[in-house]
């Protein structure tokens, strides 16, 4: 089954990547990405830039409307994905448990649908 692993992370977690501990950041992200590709699980992922380049199209009772980011008024901000195909939610768990995250965040787990039907 595929679940994705969403990352977020907080300012400072996303400082990190551009700051003197980069080095030690990205090593740590590197490693958990080849070790999730090793263990044969591995089906889509990408780090993300931060939440000030982002732009969403909100859909409301007005119409669309086009907004720059950051979005979400929250302590977390979106990093990346990853996408693995494991047994099931405790294997998935396992997984999220070994990511680097720095100064705060999470992995949200959620179990990806399947495709729907075609006519």
């Amino acid at each position: 089954m595929h679940y994705m692993l969403l990352i977020a992370e907080s300012a400072e977690g996303f400082a990190e990547r551009n700051s003197e501990n980069a080095p030690a950041y990205w090593s740590g992200w590197m490693a958990y990405s080849a070790a999730i590709v090793e263990a044969g699980i591995f089906v889509s992922g990408a780090g993300l830039a931060g939440p000030e380049t982002a732009t969403v199209l909100r859909f409301d009772t007005k119409g669309q409307r086009v907004q720059d980011g950051p979005f979400i008024d929250s302590k977390e901000q979106v990093g990346g994905f990853f996408i693995i195909d494991v047994a099931n939610l405790d294997a998935a768990l396992d997984w999220a448990r070994k990511a680097p995250i720095t100064r705060g965040g999470s992995v949200e787990v959620r179990p990806c649908l399947p495709p729907p039907p075609r006519d």
